[in-house]
């Protein structure tokens, strides 16, 4: 039996006002990055040093497409988030200088399997389970840096079938963009393709088949999906 090798494509993220498509690298993800977040699930202390996780960059869902409900799962969540796409290489590079990496921002979802998770973090095991499976990372259009105003009032809001779920203003990230990525660049070497999901706030919940989500960041495009 001969084996036929798939050519590697990557996946690719639109950017605003631009016919090129953002081709992704890696998807880093920040875990407890909200004090709020962190008490409603009696985890961690504020300040603690920001961790990072993984999504395999197949697992990107783009605006207006559809989630197909995960396997293995009866507690399927959503995060609503900001994300920072990264469009310069860098290493261990400080806080001052950090948004010299960034192309742009977007809306984004780490949709995550709680009850995995939960499993994960009693049994001391790394978190894929939870959080690495198929279309668990939704990401809107890219609004380019230098296309975007936004500072620590601007508004981040999740709604599920019109309804708001969750709202928070970016001030109140515990590690704000520019700590994010100088602590992640001492980890690894930051490349072009690379995307950061920054954190969720308060109010995560589970979603259902049929469910419409809609994640609105002041001044970027409106990210929505369903839930198949």
């Amino acid at each position: 039996m001969t084996a036929t090798l798939w050519p590697s494509i990557s996946p690719t993220i639109p950017v605003l006002g631009n016919d090129i498509q953002f081709p992704v690298r890696r998807i880093y993800c920040v875990g407890r990055n909200y004090v709020d977040h962190i008490l409603e699930m009696k985890e961690g202390d504020e300040r603690d040093d920001p961790f990072f996780f993984q999504k395999p960059t197949d697992a990107l869902v783009g605006s207006g497409d559809t989630v197909n409900y995960p396997p293995d799962t009866e507690e399927l969540e959503f995060e609503g988030e900001l994300v920072v796409a990264i469009g310069v290489e860098g290493s261990a590079v400080s806080a001052e200088t950090a948004l010299d990496l960034v192309y742009g921002y977007a809306a984004g979802v780490d949709l995550t399997r709680r009850d995995r998770q939960r499993e994960c973090r009693a049994q001391m095991r790394p978190w894929e389970a939870g959080k690495s499976f198929d279309h668990s990372a939704p990401c809107g259009v890219i609004t380019p840096a230098g296309g975007w105003n936004g500072n620590a009032n601007s508004t981040l809001t999740l709604s599920v079938n019109g309804v708001e779920r969750q709202r928070t203003t970016l001030g109140l990230m515990i590690w704000n963009v520019p700590e994010i990525i100088a602590q992640l660049s001492r980890q690894y070497v930051l490349k072009p393709g690379d995307l950061i999901y920054t954190g969720t706030p308060a109010g995560v919940g589970m979603l259902t088949p049929g469910d419409i989500v809609t994640v609105r960041i002041d001044g970027l495009q409106t990210l929505t999906f369903s839930v198949d």
